[in-house]
């Protein structure tokens, strides 16, 4: 990659959410479904979406994404109050729900979503079981990365 180019998202990404995998170890990955309102939808097509401070919560056997704040577009109905914040269900299978629910209980995990797409003209969320990092594990693979970074530029100049 030339110096300065950033690697562009592909046509489908709505968000990501970049601070999940600095502040986390990540393990398995979910693909979940999303239950909308019309005026988001119409304000995802125009990436108006924040998952940094987003989370999966469960309860009563049902996931739900937590705090992904989705702007209203100007444009959005009058009679009706949007509210950015509010609490969206996630649409999984059974068996994954119980995988997450088990991971959550026994091991300490947490769910963390990590990217919105579209997929078949429906919007769908990239969720992962997470373990929190600590202060000197975030410094310790910032190095680590520093360290493959300048390798890799060494090798290019031979």
């Amino acid at each position: 990659m030339a110096k300065g180019k950033k690697k562009k998202p592909s046509d489908n990404t709505i968000g990501q959410n970049r601070k999940a995998r600095h502040d986390f170890t990540l393990s398995d990955e979910f693909e979940a479904g999303l239950v909308l309102e019309g005026w988001e939808v119409k304000s995802l097509r125009d990436h108006r979406l924040q998952l940094a401070d987003a989370y999966v919560y469960i309860k009563n056997g049902e996931a739900f994404l937590m705090h992904a704040q989705i702007t209203p577009l100007q444009t959005a109905s009058t009679h009706i109050n949007p509210d950015p914040r509010r609490m969206r269900k996630l649409l999984l299978h059974r068996r994954e729900l119980d995988r997450l629910i088990g991971s959550i209980e026994r091991g300490g995990y947490t769910v963390v979503p990590l990217s919105m797409y579209w997929k078949n003209n429906h919007v769908k969320v990239k969720i992962a079981l997470a373990k929190g990092k600590q202060k000197h594990d975030k410094r310790a693979a910032e190095k680590d990365k520093d360290w493959q970074r300048d390798k890799q530029r060494v090798l290019r100049e031979r």
